[in-house]
């Protein structure tokens, strides 16, 4: 027997060693770069991104992203997934704590040791409490604790993402809207002169082949407006589909006066990268995951240290045969157990192991992530500053386009032109009316990209998401 005790002290104390030389990773850190390679927007300056939608003078765009907020599964999943993990976090911090179950009992029967019939019942509360020695309980609370502060900053970023996809959407159908108009004004043109090519025609001033090719040309504009409609109304569906708003009520709206033009600065960016980085809540979430992944390590760690655990109970019992009752009332404190792992085929250093490759891989993606925020927002910025740098020349091209074919139309009514020169300074002003709007929308498309790329205003003291609803119901279509 005293053989067999030094055998089981021995075992325990190699164990112990072994534990112990496995020392955690080092905590990752954040290398941003030092500036931006990019110009930035005036200069640079902290952003007030939150709600920066409010700033492009669209009450319409406002109503929509809201209304796609409340019907987005996206968002609704997010929210779901910080429900889950507030749900974990109750549950491993309640491993901290002792347990305490109630339990109770009734019977009739022979009693042997009364030789008779007799009526038994009992009641009592049975505690137990796993004592935390290495922080086993406390790493998998910490976690739980990093995961669900993870899980509220997606679901920023899916509230972001909602946004950022609705003004995209609302930016594209506008830009339709306006091609669209633009293409029904050069379809109207190119008819009317096909009417007065055909009764220059009948009065045999206009060649025959003259006279065609204007009526071609009308028809070419007629096809043009009729695919631009089409485009419209394909976008039209689809931001039906992405706000839940009825379609009649959304074209009417959309009817209205166009919003003015959006100014040329919306917000601006911090000149160090850092505090934009620290703006993302993708990227907080990534470093959060480091976090949990770091505990999920130390917890395993811990399993393979000795478990010690303390246990009780209080009971009270009754015994009644012969209209005799008897109490047989117990209590008891213990036992105080201890647990030492010895052999397990190598299960929990599998599980050390394990964590560890999963803690590598989370340091691994934050740091990719990482690169891949800065160069979003490099990207943002460099296509910024190219469609600014742009604009001015797009629109003198486009006034200069349209003015030369009302001069040739004027020379063309008076004879002095041909319809050839009329068609071709028809074509060369259209394509610059469009490529100015095309512009003006991916340069909005730009704006919108900066705003995701920079987090889209998020604050890690933000308050958290509200609890989902105990029972799930059907959302409602929403409303203008």
């Amino acid at each position: 027997m005293k053989l067999f005790h030094r055998s089981l002290v021995a075992s325990a104390a190699l164990t112990l060693a072994a534990c112990a030389t496995t020392a955690p990773p080092t905590p990752v850190a954040l290398q941003a770069p030092a500036a931006w390679q990019a110009p930035l927007p005036h200069q640079g300056s902290l952003p007030a991104l939150a709600q920066w939608w409010t700033r492009l003078n669209d009450p319409l765009l406002v109503e929509l992203i809201a209304s796609a907020q409340t019907v987005s599964p996206g968002l609704a999943q997010a929210q779901s997934r910080v429900a889950q993990a507030r749900a974990s976090q109750v549950a491993s911090r309640a491993a901290l704590g002792p347990t305490l179950d109630g339990q109770a009992q009734a019977s009739r029967g022979f009693n042997e040791q009364l030789a008779t019939l007799a009526s038994t019942a009992q009641a009592g509360l049975q505690a137990r409490w796993e004592i935390d020695l290495f922080g086993a309980n406390a790493a998998a609370a910490s976690a739980a604790g990093h995961r669900l502060a993870g899980a509220q900053a997606l679901w920023h970023e899916a509230r972001v993402s909602v946004a950022a996809e609705v003004a995209q959407q609302t930016s594209s159908l506008r830009t339709c809207l306006a091609q669209w108009a633009l293409a029904e004004r050069d379809a109207h043109s190119r008819s009317e002169t096909a009417r007065l090519s055909t009764l220059s025609e009948q009065a045999g001033f206009t060649a025959p082949a003259t006279a065609a090719l204007a009526r071609a040309s009308a028809s070419d504009g007629a096809a043009r407006a009729a695919q631009q409609r089409m485009q419209c109304d394909v976008d039209t569906k689809a931001l039906v589909a992405l706000t839940g708003w009825e379609e009649p009520a959304l074209r009417e709206r959309l009817q209205a006066a166009p919003p003015p033009a959006a100014p040329d600065g919306l917000f601006a960016i911090a000149t160090v990268p850092a505090q934009v980085l620290a703006q993302r809540p993708d990227l907080y979430n990534a470093e959060r995951e480091v976090a949990a992944a770091r505990a999920d390590l130390d917890q395993a760690q811990a399993q393979r240290y000795p478990h010690l655990s303390l246990s009780g109970t209080v009971g009270a019992a009754w015994v009644r045969t012969g209209g005799v009752t008897t109490d047989l009332s117990t209590w008891s404190l213990g036992p105080l157990a201890l647990s030492v792992p010895l052999l397990d085929g190598g299960r929990r250093l599998a599980q050390v192991d394990a964590a560890q490759a999963r803690y590598i891989e989370a340091a691994t993606l934050y740091d990719a992530r990482a690169r891949q925020a800065v160069s979003e927002v490099e990207q943002a910025l460099v296509r910024l500053q190219a469609t600014g740098a742009r604009s001015e020349s797009a629109r003198s091209a486009a006034s200069g386009y349209r003015a030369s074919l009302d001069a040739t139309t004027a020379r063309w009514r008076a004879g002095l032109a041909s319809l050839v020169e009329l068609e071709d300074a028809r074509r060369t002003a259209l394509a610059a009316e469009s490529a100015l709007l095309a512009l003006q929308h991916e340069r909005q498309l730009a704006w919108i990209a900066l705003y995701r790329a920079a987090g889209g205003g998020w604050d890690a003291s933000a308050p958290e998401p509200s609890p989902l609803p105990p029972t799930a119901s059907a959302t409602p279509r929403a409303m203008p």
